[in-house]
């Protein structure tokens, strides 16, 4: 299932995101979940990879759509959400509502009661800025 997917790519860039260094490790762990299919573990490792190759272009895209303060200073749930939402946009992975739905979900789930607004917030301007 997609949504059990997208949650093993924020799994895998939050770990990222302390250690600059895919952990292949943990990748293999996440795949054994039987509810995976084979389209599911390949978007894991498409994504999760496609996020670590492109990470400063993602963190560029951003960090152009914040307001008041930097991309250094983000909660890192709400950070993490944002970048695989990004790169989600930017590859065209499914419809945009879809993308920002499935991130708001996701930071409000890991981030504090403000993330998903937040996280809802940056990502419309990000959508809107790559029409």
């Amino acid at each position: 299932m997609r949504r059990i997917a997208r949650e093993d790519v924020f799994k895998l860039v939050f770990e990222f995101t302390f250690y600059n260094v895919a952990n292949e490790c943990t990748r293999e762990l996440l795949m054994l979940d039987e509810g995976l299919d084979d389209d599911d573990k390949q978007y894991i490792k498409d994504t999760y990879f496609g996020i670590i190759n492109r990470i400063e272009e993602l963190r560029g895209v951003i960090s152009k759509n914040l307001s008041g303060y930097g991309i250094d200073r983000l909660y890192r749930p709400d950070y993490v959400a944002l970048l695989v939402a990004t790169y989600e946009l930017l590859e065209k992975t499914a419809p945009n509502a879809v993308i920002i739905n499935e991130a708001v979900a996701l930071s409000k789930k890991y981030g504090t009661d403000k993330s998903g607004a937040f996280v809802n917030g940056v990502l419309a301007k990000i959508a809107q800025s790559i029409a």
